[in-house]
């Protein structure tokens, strides 16, 4: 696993469309039990190199009710974004994640993470990769389906400050898929 953790950080396929040059951002260990698959980092986990170090990363520990150590814990917890560097800002936000990344590293990082209990899939980019002809016409259905892809798997919107009128406007994510989220991970990490 360090092998291919020192490839992937030393990666630079997609570094012509970088606007602030490469920097992969992943955690990954053969005894983690939990795989959360994002998007890609923003600025501040670029500047950090920290996953998840930004207010989107605090909204997220909350759904799962986990604190710092845990997930920052790779024994437990893998941090494996669809792009593992920033893509650089567009209208609405930030980019979507560089196309390269997943298909050059995930199987090979999956194929070295044998206990994983439960994969989280953050957002419509790896809800898409993953879950493929599965996945339903909108992140909301697909996260209000979340059942279909149980107990294995486990489809979130993206945690970001953004997103909070689409929580507002969907309030039985919090009601229904929150508490869940919390017993699978609190499952997954302890057996």
């Amino acid at each position: 696993m360090e092998t291919l953790l020192t490839k992937i950080r030393a990666c630079g396929i997609c570094a012509a469309h970088l606007p602030l040059g490469p920097n992969p951002i992943v955690t990954a260990h053969p005894d983690a039990r939990v795989i959360i698959i994002g998007q890609a980092p923003g600025t501040k986990v670029h500047k950090t190199s920290i996953p998840w170090d930004d207010p989107s990363g605090r909204q997220l520990r909350k759904w799962l009710d986990c604190d710092s150590e845990v997930f920052y814990d790779p024994t437990k917890v893998s941090l494996v974004p669809m792009g593992f560097c920033y893509p650089g800002k567009g209208k609405t936000g930030d980019l979507p994640p560089r196309p390269e990344c997943a298909p050059e590293w995930h199987e090979q990082l999956l194929a070295k993470m044998p206990n994983i209990q439960l994969i989280i899939l953050i957002g419509m980019y790896a809800q898409k990769y993953y879950l493929k002809n599965t996945a339903k016409k909108t992140l909301t259905e697909t996260v209000r389906n979340h059942e279909e892809y149980a107990p294995k798997i486990i489809p979130l919107p993206h945690p970001s400050p953004r997103n909070r009128f689409w929580l507002t406007k969907n309030p039985w994510f919090d009601v229904e898929v929150v508490p869940k989220l919390q017993s699978a991970f609190a499952k997954a990490i302890s057996e």
